[in-house]
C-alpha cells in the first residue's frame, strides 16, 4: 500500500441508527472512491452486510459479538481483507453492545500504523436516551460516548425541544471536551466529519480483558443441501439475541410478516427476506417497523431478534416457518 487508508469508527448503542447513517455516507461518498467497510453485530446471523452490499461498498463482516477479543484476530481478520483491495476509506461500525476503545486500541496498534490512518471517532446517540436511566446506568452506552471525538445526535425529528436541550447541556459538559457535534434526522451526517482528526485522549493502547461468548473465527452459515433454515443464538452483556438464515427459495407472506414483526417485543429487530412482495429490509426499534424495499435477488433471507429477555424462541421460530410455508 502507498498510503493510509483514512478510518473512522461509527459507534452507538443498539437502534440509535448506526446502519442507515452509513447507508447515506455510502450514498453521497465522491462516485470515484472505492470504500470498504467492517461491520460487527452482536448476533450470529450477519444482517448489515447484506443490506450495505447494494451500496457498491466491500464489506466484510464479523458476526457473534465483541469483534476484537481473541486477541483480535477476529478484527484484523477483517480488516487485513478489506486492505488488501485497497480502499480508499474504511468504516468500521462495531456492534452497539461492542467496546469501541478497544477498537481504537487496535487500530493504533503498531501492527496498523503503517496502514490506517484513524480519523475521528463517531459516536451516534438518541437525545431521548440521556434521560433513561435504563441508558445511563448501561457500561457499553457510557464507554461509546466517551470514547468519541464527535457527537452525533441523530432521530431528532423524533425529539423534544427538552431532549435537544438536555442533549447539547450534556455535550457543552463533557472533559477533556468533544472535538464537534451534529444534530441529523435519518442518519444524514456530513460526510466533512469523517475527515475530523482522531484526540490524543481517545487512544488507547491497552485492551481490557472481558468475557462473553464469540463465534469461531470464520463462522460457516451457508445452508447444506436440502437445509431450508438454521438458528444461531447468542448471549452477553444482558442480551440475547437469535438469528435465522433461511434458504433462498423459500419466500414469506409479506402482509402476515409485517404484523407479526410490528407485533414483536423485542428492543432490536432486523432482517433481509424475502417476501410475496419482493425482497424487503426490515429494521423495528423502539415499537416502530421500518420497511425498505431492496434489488437483491436469489438471496439467503436471514432475521435477527435482540432482547434483554431471553425470548420464547421456539414459538418465533414456529411462526416464520408457517410464514415461509416451509413444512
Amino acid at each position: 500500500m502507498t498510503k493510509k487508508v483514512p478510518t473512522n469508527i461509527i459507534t452507538g448503542f443498539l437502534g440509535v441508527g448506526k446502519t442507515t447513517t452509513i447507508l447515506n455516507l455510502l450514498k453521497h461518498k465522491p462516485a470515484d472512491e472505492k470504500w470498504a467497510v467492517l461491520v460487527n453485530e452482536f448476533g450470529e446471523i450477519g444482517i448489515d452486510g447484506a443490506i450495505m452490499s447494494e451500496q457498491g461498498a466491500l464489506i466484510k463482516e464479523v458476526p457473534g459479538g465483541c469483534m476484537c477479543c481473541t486477541a483480535g484476530v477476529p478484527m484484523s481478520v477483517g480488516i487485513n481483507t478489506l486492505l488488501r483491495q485497497k480502499p480508499d476509506r474504511l468504516l468500521i461500525e462495531p456492534t452497539g453492545l461492542g467496546h469501541p476503545k478497544q477498537v481504537i486500541a487496535t487500530l493504533t496498534s503498531a501492527q496498523y500504523q503503517p496502514y490506517v490512518d484513524l480519523k475521528a471517532t463517531i459516536a451516534l446517540v438518541d437525545p431521548r436516551h440521556l434521560s433513561n436511566d435504563k441508558y445511563l446506568m448501561n457500561q457499553n452506552f457510557n464507554d461509546q460516548l466517551a470514547s468519541a471525538d464527535v457527537i452525533v445526535a441523530n432521530k431528532v425529528d423524533q425529539a423534544t425541544p427538552t431532549d435537544i436541550e438536555m442533549f447539547q447541556t450534556w455535550f457543552a459538559r463533557q472533559q477533556p471536551a468533544k472535538a464537534a457535534h451534529q444534530l441529523v434526522s435519518q442518519g444524514n451526517l456530513s460526510l466533512s466529519m469523517l475527515d475530523m482528526e482522531r484526540s490524543a485522549e481517545s487512544a488507547s493502547s491497552h485492551i481490557e480483558a472481558h468475557h462473553h461468548h464469540h463465534a469461531q473465527l470464520e463462522p460457516q452459515f451457508a445452508l447444506a443441501p436440502g437445509q431450508a433454515f438454521l438458528r444461531k443464538e447468542n448471549r452477553g452483556q444482558g442480551y440475547y439475541s437469535c438469528g435465522w438464515l433461511f434458504g433462498a427459495e423459500y419466500q414469506f407472506d409479506f402482509d402476515e410478516l409485517f404484523s407479526m414483526l410490528s407485533a414483536l417485543t423485542a428492543e432490536r429487530v432486523k432482517g433481509v427476506l424475502n417476501t410475496t412482495k419482493g425482497c424487503y429490509a426490515f429494521n423495528a426499534n423502539n415499537g416502530v417497523l421500518s420497511v425498505n424495499e431492496l434489488t437483491l435477488q436469489g438471496f439467503e433471507s436471514r432475521l435477527e431478534v435482540i432482547d434483554s429477555q431471553l425470548m420464547p424462541w421456539d414459538q418465533l421460530e414456529s411462526i416464520l416457518l408457517t410464514l415461509a410455508n416451509i413444512k
